[in-house]
């Protein structure tokens, strides 16, 4: 079985994930997505020690979207069933990847199109290189957007944006994605991996519970109502409040000096 998601938990405590297909620009195949999910499950297990995240792609781009050789084979589309591919395999994923409990942060190294766009504006923290571009490319092969792309892209950019984005399907260029406001920031090309992982490095020394609670906040606030979230708030903190992490950075608080988060 070919390694398609290379998976490493570095010293400083961030997990690194990064789709290793790059002769296909990292597109999606089946086995690749059952690899990355794995990855995810490993991680929300909670026995890798990462506080951090950190989603990338070998090479050149980020992901050209589904591998549409791996559904139809020699140009036969007997079996083609997109549909079924979404539940079996890229669904179970993305639940998995919105519930993990540290913070997220996908670092876009190129061209994200289809699926993989989707993928791209994942995260909780989107960075992406100068050359990077977001593509809706479904239109083009008579299909719509997928991987939760139509959940997130109207609620990230608005309707009209996302409409755009879905039905002309031009590709949106990194700075013009930065001012629509679907991604954190822009990062020359050869800095953009130094950079994130020196964010990422931030995070995993932070408060890894508040994190995670402030995670599930975010995504519940999408549908509740606002007496709804008014309690998970009051819940979440307190969860917080007990932490050993709270009483870390109160006494650096009023002792004036710099927290040393354990994550607990």
């Amino acid at each position: 079985m070919a390694n398609l998601v290379k998976f490493e938990v570095n010293q400083d405590n961030v997990a690194i994930i990064t789709l290793n297909d790059p002769k296909r620009l990292n597109a999606l195949s089946l086995e690749m997505l059952d690899q990355l999910h794995e990855k995810i499950k490993e991680l929300n297990e909670g026995n890798t020690g990462a506080r951090c995240l950190v989603i990338t792609g070998e090479g050149r781009g980020f992901c050209s979207g589904a591998n549409l050789m791996d559904r139809t084979g020699n140009n036969s589309f007997e079996n083609f069933n997109p549909g079924e591919a979404l539940e079996k395999h890229y669904h179970p994923m993305l639940i998995d990847l919105k519930n993990v409990n540290i913070p997220l942060i996908t670092a876009v190294n190129g061209p994200a199109a289809g699926a993989g766009c989707s993928l791209a504006i994942f995260g909780d923290l989107v960075y992406a290189s100068k050359s990077a571009y977001f593509y809706q490319a479904f239109k083009f092969i008579g299909l719509i957007p997928d991987a939760s792309s139509t959940y997130v892209l109207p609620r990230k950019i608005g309707m009209a944006r996302a409409m755009e984005l879905s039905m002309i399907g031009e590709k949106l260029p990194a700075d013009k994605a930065l001012s629509w406001g679907l991604i954190n920031e822009v990062i020359d090309d050869k800095y953009l991996m130094p950079k994130v992982m020196k964010i990422a490095t931030g995070l995993a020394e932070g408060p890894t519970v508040a994190y995670k609670l402030i995670r599930h906040l975010y995504w519940d606030s999408l549908s509740n109502d606002f007496e709804s979230q008014l309690s998970a708030e009051g819940a979440a903190q307190t969860i917080a409040g007990r932490t050993e992490d709270t009483k870390i950075g109160i006494m650096s608080f009023i002792q004036k000096t710099k927290p040393k988060f354990t994550g607990k």
